[in-house]
């Protein structure tokens, strides 16, 4: 394993890389002052998913982790800060206010544009130019790649949404970024689950990730799931693990992605 200040990165040996932008716990101490005492609690970080993944190694996928909290930078939102969603509410490259709405900052402590290139060139770069090589290195071996982007959300946060997610998001920017027979492989096994309630391109139709890399044309399929949080930890402070709860959706997790997994190699067989 390699790591970074800004990442982790397991290198596998299937063309499976496994990203997950939001997991990182990390803000630099010289920055703690700038923040409202209550984001220091991390809030709205993508809670325990590579013990939810813990799967994905024995899959043979890459795993790719973020180190720094969403909080100092967003992986997952373009370096030029464009709103992913036009029309809603939407959180900033250097995010700017907790998933409520209420300010992250202390007044007159929101980051400068020289600041927020500073935490670019310091952890956006170096966490996408490992995702970029990584890709480009499963590409070279197998001929194609298949990136999932993993995430995981409250289930009920009125700011951003309305009503309650589905418990699975499945995002591939409106079938742009992956073959739809990936999708439906994937569809497949949420069908036989019907405990799980799921939607394709709802209201989390994928972010940066899966829409810069997702490039079908080029052997590269990228597939985003937001999934809600209850389904594997209590989704309240502090924000506990719940192994019971865990069980049950990592089973589906784990046939979701191998199921991908053999849609995109289906895709490349020798005919």
């Amino acid at each position: 394993m390699s790591t970074s200040p800004s990442h982790s990165l397991r290198q596998g040996s299937v063309p499976l890389l496994v990203s997950m932008p939001h997991i990182g716990t990390h803000i630099p101490a010289e920055l703690h002052a700038q923040y409202v005492p209550r984001a220091l609690a991390l809030e709205d970080t993508d809670w325990h998913l590579e013990r939810l993944y813990d799967f994905a190694p024995w899959l043979g996928a890459s795993v790719l982790c973020a180190q720094v909290s969403r909080y100092v930078i967003d992986a997952n939102r373009p370096p030029d800060d464009a709103p992913m969603y036009p029309g809603a509410s939407n959180t900033e490259l250097c995010p700017t206010r907790f998933f409520t709405g209420d300010p992250l900052y202390r007044e007159g402590c929101v980051p400068d544009a020289s600041e927020r290139a500073r935490r670019r060139r310091l952890y956006w770069e170096p966490y996408h130019h490992a995702l970029q090589a990584e890709l480009a290195r499963l590409t070279a071996v197998h001929g194609f790649a298949l990136l999932w982007d993993a995430h995981s959300i409250r289930s009920h946060i009125p700011w951003l949404f309305e009503g309650v997610l589905p418990d699975l998001n499945i995002g591939t920017a409106s079938g742009l970024s992956a073959h739809p027979s990936i999708t439906q492989a994937v569809l497949a096994v949420c069908a036989a689950a019907p405990q799980t309630s799921h939607v394709v391109n709802g209201r989390f139709k994928g972010g940066f990730i899966t829409r810069h890399y997702g490039a079908p044309a080029k052997h590269v399929h990228a597939v985003q799931l937001e999934m809600c949080q209850g389904l594997y930890m209590h989704e309240a402070a502090p924000f506990a693990y719940a192994p019971d709860r865990a069980q049950h959706i990592q089973a589906q997790l784990q046939a979701m992605l191998a199921a991908a997994l053999q849609a995109c190699k289906d895709l490349y067989a020798p005919r």
